[in-house]
């Protein structure tokens, strides 16, 4: 198996993303691992001798440019495809990497996703999920969280399906409840779209739709799977960033609030693309850049790719 990292991704790179895979090979003495770091060997020479002891799990790959957090994606792409996020995207894309983290630009990794490893045949449109802790000390899914921020009815069936394929293949749970986020739990409530999808996802026999949920019933065992647009999804994370953040400046400690923390779940899958693909958090330090690399690793054994693409392909 390898994985690619982008060392240069986000704002304390590359000293944290190679503290990070220090703290992997520590943690994990799979040596079938394998890492491609991708970085300017100028910026990661001060850091790389944290690494001297597993030189043979991992593989240095040059690249000599960076894109920006506030670069235009597209362009940027475009224009330096020697960077650290053009080069992961040709290895995914050659296949000569099972799986490409990164923690710098969203929207060129989001660009990158969509342009070099394309959309699986039958999806719609990809989907950013992201976990979120439940007061029974498990995690729900949480779909879509800022890729999508207008969808139609359609669009919420399939990350319905995508977040339940995921929750049973890497996480292990069996016949996952899938919960539509809505103002009301009774059927007929919401605004026309919750309206309009409400009854595909009722009469859709390949997941377990267990009806609306309101904002209060998020962070309980309601159901594995939690369904919305972008843009609900995206103020719902940020809100949960900015509690936690705000309980911890103030010195308040909670086992529940410390779930919050989204360096415990490291980054976020794009579900729907030909190849596994982790965003990071800008601000993403040592843990977050370790826990990518697990969650990018038991994405790769569960052969989720392969499990989305034969779901599909059996509706065409």
């Amino acid at each position: 198996m390898k994985i690619a990292l982008d060392i240069m991704g986000g704002d304390f790179a590359p000293a944290e993303a190679i503290k990070g895979v220090q703290q992997f090979f520590e943690q994990t003495n799979d040596v079938a691992k394998h890492l491609l770091l991708i970085g300017q060997s100028e910026a990661a020479a001060p850091y790389l001798p944290m690494l001297d002891a597993y030189r043979d799990r991992f593989t240095f790959i040059e690249a000599p440019e960076v894109i920006g957090m506030h670069e235009h994606p597209t362009k940027a792409l475009k224009e330096k495809q020697n960077s650290s996020i053009a080069i992961g995207f040709g290895l995914l894309a050659m296949k000569k990497a099972d799986a490409f983290i990164g923690a710098g630009n969203t929207g060129a990794m989001m660009v990158g996703s969509m342009y070099s490893v394309k959309t699986i045949e039958g999806i719609l449109r990809p989907t950013i999920a992201t976990p979120v802790p439940r007061t029974d000390g498990n995690y729900s899914l949480l779909l879509d969280v800022g890729a999508n921020a207008d969808c139609k009815p359609e669009h919420l069936v399939q990350f319905a399906e995508l977040g339940s394929i995921y929750v049973n293949k890497v996480w292990g749970i069996e016949n996952p409840k899938v919960g539509l986020i809505n103002l009301g739990e009774e059927e007929g409530k919401g605004n026309i779209l919750c309206q309009a999808t409400f009854p595909l996802l009722k009469e859709n026999k390949e997941i377990n739709f267990v009806g609306n949920l309101e904002g209060r019933d998020v962070f309980h065992e309601k159901a594995d799977v939690l369904v919305c647009e972008g843009f609900v999804g995206n103020v719902m994370l940020k809100m949960a960033e900015s509690i936690h953040q705000i309980f911890t400046n103030r010195g308040i400690k909670d086992e529940f609030l410390e779930h919050f923390n989204y360096e415990i779940y490291g980054g976020t899958p794009i579900l729907g693309i030909n190849s596994p693909v982790i965003i990071g958090h800008g601000i993403s330090h040592t843990i977050a850049f370790t826990n990518m690399i697990k969650v990018a690793a038991k994405i790769v054994e569960a052969d989720l790719v392969n499990v989305i693409k034969s779901h599909f392909a059996n509706k065409s």
